[in-house]
């Protein structure tokens, strides 16, 4: 049964869909979209983004009972979505034109980007409507249609999904059973999943036996470097926010800073006081800043790490506990100091409101650490110098290299893990050319 996991109420339930039928329709409606022309998906697209900023406070309500997230918060999520999908919309039609290699010689020659067919894409709870538009907005601009299997918490923003885009989204529910099924008899085309990197796992695993391609989106386990040039108070204050902005539960969240030993006490210092400011609650209530988290179960594993961080000689600094507010399961922000690198609270996913900080000496010792970990979405460097950032990011082992800012997607530039962080990307060109497949023009005229 799902609940809202702030007061501990009953959901309103959905009844289970019949997939197989949902495809056939897809596929029929799919064999007509990709014949209308790419200006006029455009315009139909756009039309279907308004749904969401006409419906901005309902979508709103429904994320913060569903997943905790503290309203304010949730209404920010839907300028996000609109971000985006109007991105995309303005690179598709000449992202996606044919790539005509002239005329010479008797021969025509293009290369021609071909829709996939039905996309299956199954989105997660944390982020429910950023997540997912990423997914759906490439592959209907590309000629696709769409089946969305959205996750279980959060089953009322599939169903938003399949009222904003009509007949081009069908909102499945279904286990993950029939999930697998539906990827080994290849009734699908394509997949896009974000979760956990287990759960990827068994997706490709899936997928591979039907041949089909995949696109994952996993975890991570983002680390932040602190550079002696750098102003302390300026980087503690996007640091913290990355780290506790939707209680932590982000796969591009800060999970691990390492400070250089030149400014590293005044940013512990200015983490402690920005964490005192934090306000837990009711999410609907504007005061509130730091919302239960969407599965009270995840507080165990937070515990867990701490402890043995502390076991191993860590200090905590501030928080440290799960709490209990009305029938929400809460973790408190947590600041962690004297740590090393043979603690779990650096090495593995926690999506939780945990800052764990790590003295070093210089920059090589910092990239060594970030590069020491079996993620690599993002990293982030805070320093006044480019050229040092530059080197930074030339030596990351991630898909994303942040100078001064953390935990943000530009539409513009693809998003792309690297190890068990994921595989292809999304967003940008690339994430519109991910959801396509190559066609040959090779014509002989005379």
């Amino acid at each position: 049964m799902r609940i809202n996991p702030y007061t501990g109420a009953p959901l309103p339930p959905f009844e289970t869909t019949d997939a197989n039928s949902q495809i056939i329709t897809l596929k029929d409606q799919q064999a007509a979209w990709k014949r209308v022309p790419i200006e006029e998906r455009c315009q139909r697209l756009l039309q279907a983004l308004d749904y969401f900023d006409s419906q901005r406070d309902a979508i709103a309500v429904d994320i913060s009972q569903e997943m905790g997230r503290p309203l304010k918060q949730a209404r920010g999520e839907i300028d996000g979505l609109l971000e985006r999908g109007r991105y995309l919309v303005s690179i598709a039609a000449e992202t996606l034109k044919p790539e005509c290699l002239g005329k010479q010689d008797g021969f025509e020659k293009a290369i021609i980007h071909e829709p996939l067919g039905v996309v299956f894409i199954i989105s997660a709870w944390n982020y429910p409507l950023l997540i997912t538009i990423n997914g759906v907005m490439a592959s209907l601009l590309a000629g696709n249609t769409v089946l969305l299997k959205h996750a279980t918490q959060t089953l009322s923003i599939g169903a938003h999904f399949a009222k904003a885009f009509g007949d081009l989204v069908e909102h499945a529910v279904i286990d993950h059973a029939t999930a697998g099924q539906l990827m080994e008899t290849r009734v699908v085309d394509h997949v896009i999943f974000t979760g956990s990197v287990e759960a990827g796992r068994t997706v490709y695993q899936h997928a591979a036996k039907g041949l089909l391609d995949c696109q994952l989106e996993l975890g991570g386990k983002d680390g932040a470097y602190v550079a002696a040039d750098t102003d302390p108070k300026i980087a503690a204050e996007s640091l913290v926010d990355g780290a506790m902005y939707n209680s932590g539960q982000s796969c591009c969240g800060v999970e691990r800073v390492y400070v250089h030993e030149a400014v590293y006490e005044a940013f512990v210092d200015h983490c402690a006081n920005l964490l005192d400011a934090y306000v837990l609650g009711d999410p609907r209530s504007d005061n509130t800043t730091l919302g239960p988290l969407a599965q009270a179960s995840n507080a165990t594993l937070m515990t867990d790490q701490i402890n043995d961080a502390v076991a191993k000689g860590a200090e905590v600094i501030r928080g440290g506990q799960a709490r209990v507010i009305g029938k929400g399961t809460f973790f408190e922000p947590t600041l962690l100091t004297k740590i090393t690198h043979d603690m779990d609270v650096m090495t593995i996913e926690n999506f939780g409101p945990i800052l764990p900080v790590m003295k070093v000496a210089n920059d090589d010792e910092a990239l060594s650490l970030i590069n020491d970990s079996s993620y690599g979405l993002t990293s982030i460097i805070f320093t006044t110098s480019q050229d040092r950032a530059e080197r930074f990011c030339e030596g990351a082992n991630t898909g994303t290299v942040f100078m001064n800012r953390c935990d943000y997607l530009d539409p513009a530039l693809p998003w792309t893990g690297v190890n068990e962080s994921g595989v292809g990307s999304s967003l940008s060109k690339y994430g519109l050319l991910g959801v396509t497949r190559r066609k040959s023009k090779h014509f002989r005229l005379s």
